[in-house]
């Protein structure tokens, strides 16, 4: 029996989790276990009604859940910024969700971008560290609004944040059990204080993984080599910033954000699960979006809490629902609606 928080989001966020859900619910049935959701209202309305990103008591009452499901997060008439830091940072730092975890797989039957590139060439896993570096929101401003105004970002960079990162990564990699390759993703040659010391302990940790090759990319060469050669990567781990732009990437060559999701994990807590895109907005309530990164989500949380063969389930049908059926990804575009898409999946599981 497992407890999920349910955030369902903005624009159509909810359209996509509903359909996450059925899914859920249907394979729950099959496998045998069970499972009951709390939905909770956090997003561009909630906020505009209320005037507060999230209630003084959201993160200790989040705490008490075995899993955050959560919907895409943005509001036409909020302000950028406000939502992605009150609910998705806030998050992540006070769950210390430390790792973020996005599969770059291409499915059968999904169109990518790369010319003659097929699921056996596109296939791995970016691990990014997830509350330190850029985003950590260390930094100011001098004399801002003058001439002479000065803006400063700090990147933080602690020995037990890149030391947790890089111990997950390699685990990750063994379990995994693909090509046993831990790429390190950094920028040794210009940023040589940050990552001396992710280099560094990227080695002396990786003296403990005999059994896993490792391997070193600056950020920029690994961006061209996703594109030219991505068969080369199993598993990269890098920093909050390099890894929020290489993911990108690699959802569109893995066919879009309607495919793409990723977990941010607390082994030690909470973790939450999300599909990658936004909420598009002009669509809500058209019944038009693509579920499929949301469902995915789903079966990224149930991988997590141990359910593997309800997670391998989900995949493969998703797998089927691409090859068979859909004639795109794209909203409005896919050949069924948003609902016929989560029934094709439930049919295949």
């Amino acid at each position: 029996m497992y407890n999920i928080a349910v955030i369902p989001g903005d624009g159509t966020g909810p359209e996509q989790i509903r359909e996450g859900l059925k899914v859920l619910e249907a394979v729950a049935e099959k496998v045998g276990f069970t499972f009951q959701t709390t939905v909770f209202p956090y997003g561009g309305t909630y906020y505009l009604q209320y005037n507060e990103v999230l209630p003084e008591n959201a993160i200790e009452e989040l705490k008490q859940f075995d899993a955050i499901y959560l919907g895409a997060i943005g509001h036409p008439d909020v302000k950028p910024g406000i939502l992605e830091k009150g609910i998705l940072l806030r998050l992540r730092f006070e769950l210390d969700q430390y790792i973020n975890l996005r599969p770059v797989k291409l499915y059968p039957g999904v169109d990518t971008p790369l010319k003659d590139k097929t699921p056996d060439d596109i296939n791995f896993v970016v691990i990014r560290e997830n509350t330190e570096g850029l985003y950590a929101g260390t930094g100011g401003f001098l004399k801002k609004g003058t001439p002479d105004e000065v803006a400063v970002q700090t990147s933080i960079n602690t020995r037990k944040g890149v030391e947790r990162c890089l111990r997950y990564a390699y685990e990750y990699c063994r379990h995994r059990n693909y090509k046993k390759k831990l790429t390190l993703c950094g920028k040794t040659n210009v940023l040589t204080y940050a990552f001396d010391l992710w280099e560094r302990a990227f080695h002396e940790i990786g003296a403990e993984y005999p059994d896993i090759e490792r391997d070193y990319a600056h950020v920029d060469a690994i961006c061209m080599w996703m594109v030219k050669n991505p068969e080369w990567f199993d598993v990269i781990v890098t920093d909050n910033m390099f890894g929020d732009i290489i993911t990108d990437l690699g959802a569109m060559i893995q066919g879009g954000m309607g495919i793409a999701a990723g977990g941010n994990i607390n082994p030690e807590g909470v973790s939450m699960f999300e599909p990658i895109g936004g909420s598009a907005p002009k669509y809500t309530g058209q019944n038009v979006i693509n579920p499929l990164a949301a469902i995915c989500a789903g079966a990224m949380m149930l991988e997590h809490l141990g359910e593997h063969e309800a997670a391998s389930r989900i995949e493969n049908a998703v797998k089927e629902v691409c090859s068979k059926h859909l004639k795109s990804l794209a909203a409005g575009r896919m050949g069924y609606s948003t609902s016929e898409v989560g029934d094709l999946v439930v049919q295949y599981l």
